[in-house]
């Protein structure tokens, strides 16, 4: 095991959030950077799944300036790399612009999202001023991780293998402005599809990355006013993005602060445009108000498009939420479910109904078939817990209308599980692979990475792999495949 952090710092509690639970216990930052072989396997790992699985998530390296929000967090990326039964960890920062000026200064500069940012150094470009940490998820696109930032920043370039920090990815200077923190790959064109949106009119931007890495195609979306939309899908010929009712609070933003509300006498709006359309040729369906965090998948179906989401129907903190703290904590207790819509071309109506009334979130299908019918979605169960813990996995079987489940156990928690496909394994067969996923063991404060047989996830995982050092509890995973990183120049 060798250790590569630069005077790692130990990040204190935030002194006027001593009770924060987002800076304690499961949640609380490492502060080293190491590389490890050699670990323990309990199991077996199989012998044809090869790749590295990687998450993101908030770890912040110096002490928080004013009150902490878990969004506020440094980007830190996890990675465990699986190759012919060998396997290594290794974990970096993002070195954002951020990262490095409070490295360079030995503290923290900037205050989070529950502090007015007029007095930060400089912000992402939506004028905000708020600290772009690129911590929420990962994609690979021609050869290298994006991190981004759950608002919208700059996506960051890092090498899937070493981890190094490759810089602000401006797409062979073709990038102006930011992205979202969920851009969609089509892994059969190589093109990424991506959207921007800020708190001054057209309020949204559109655009795709073609396969050469440039920016082939921009527009402007034009909105009512101000939205915070997290996420976007795509089929074979279509784009779908979202104008939904949580907006930003104008007089939070004439006194300096970010703060959202959300209003239930505006519907949703799903605006479908051809890949490569314009803002003009955008077609809006209308469904009833919610917030939703993040697309499962669509494909078209007929004169259909169908998209199958994580639907939140009351995206606001409790009523009784006093404080700034609570606000939070109630605020990031999620509560979605398994959603579909159906937007029918013909006729322009829009039809919606619930798959499922259970808690589940960031889910994940075989990133070979983003854009195309997929069968199963892959999903963490959110457990009732005051803070945002994931206690189990749920397979949803979206053709037979079933679901398979598993639990972590008592203090277990999981993260994100991307499915991985087998060595060699058809685009089609979206079962046929593993599950895999970092699980926290808060009794015995141990992390380990959890590998499932995604066709027979009950009956638990095939291996288990203990980590040399505590994951905390982040946001977004993939998986890289062995095929994928060959391709690779080094």
């Amino acid at each position: 095991m060798t250790s590569t952090s630069e005077q790692p710092l130990m990040v204190a509690r935030t002194p006027g959030d001593e009770a924060n639970p987002y800076l304690l216990g499961v949640y609380a930052p490492v502060d080293t950077e190491i590389d490890a072989e050699d670990l323990q396997v309990i199991g077996k790992i199989p012998t044809d799944l090869n790749g590295v699985y990687l998450r993101n998530g908030p770890n912040p390296r110096f002490q928080p300036e004013g009150r902490y929000h878990w969004f506020d967090g440094d980007g830190m990326v996890h990675a465990v790399h699986l190759e012919n039964g060998k396997v290594r960890y290794r974990n970096r920062w993002v070195r954002t612009k951020a990262f490095e000026a409070e490295s360079e200064a030995g503290k923290g500069l900037w205050k989070g999202v529950m502090e007015s940012p007029k007095d930060n150094p400089f912000g992402n470009h939506h004028g905000l001023g708020l600290k772009d940490n690129a911590n929420t998820d990962l994609v690979f696109h021609r050869g290298k991780l994006l991190a981004t930032w759950y608002m919208c920043g700059s996506p960051y370039s890092i090498d899937p293998l070493s981890l190094e920090t490759l810089g602000a990815e401006d797409f062979l200077g073709t990038l102006v402005g930011d992205m979202m923190a969920h851009p969609k790959v089509d892994e059969r064109t190589g093109e990424m599809f991506w959207f921007d949106y800020g708190p001054r009119p057209p309020y949204m931007r559109y655009g795709v990355v073609s396969a050469d890495g440039k920016v082939a195609s921009t527009t402007e979306i034009e909105l009512p006013g101000p939205r915070l939309p997290h996420d976007m899908a795509i089929t074979e010929n279509f784009a779908i993005l979202m104008d939904l009712p949580l907006v930003q609070d104008f007089e939070a933003a004439k006194a300096g602060r970010h703060k959202l509300k959300f209003d239930r006498g505006m519907p949703s709006r799903f605006g479908v445009l051809p890949r490569y359309g314009t803002g003009d040729q955008i077609r809006w369906f209308e469904a009833s108000p919610c917030y939703i965090y993040h697309v499962v998948n669509a494909w078209e179906q007929g004169e259909e498009i169908i998209m199958d989401v994580c639907r939140v129907s009351r995206p606001q903190p409790r009523a009784d939420a006093a404080t700034p703290l609570a606000k939070m904590l109630s605020y990031l207790r999620l509560d979605a479910s398994l959603h579909r819509y159906r937007f029918n071309l013909r006729t322009g109506l829009c039809a919606e109904s619930q798959l499922d009334d259970d808690n589940t979130e960031f889910p994940t299908v075989d990133a070979r078939a983003i854009g195309r019918r997929t069968r199963y979605a892959y999903n963490v169960h959110i457990s009732p817990e005051s803070t945002l813990l994931f206690d189990g996995l749920v397979r949803y079987d979206t053709v037979a209308g079933s679901k398979t489940e598993y639990s972590f156990g008592p203090g277990r928690w999981g993260s994100e599980a991307p499915f991985a496909p087998r060595d060699g394994a058809a685009e089609g067969d979206d079962a046929d692979g593993y599950l895999v996923t970092f699980v926290q063991d808060e009794r015995e404060g141990r992390s380990e990475l959890d590998i499932f047989d995604a066709a027979d996830l009950a009956a638990g995982p095939v291996a288990r792999v203990l980590l040399p050092q505590r994951v905390p509890l982040g946001f977004h995973a993939t998986w890289v495949r062995a095929d994928q990183l060959d391709n690779l120049t080094r």
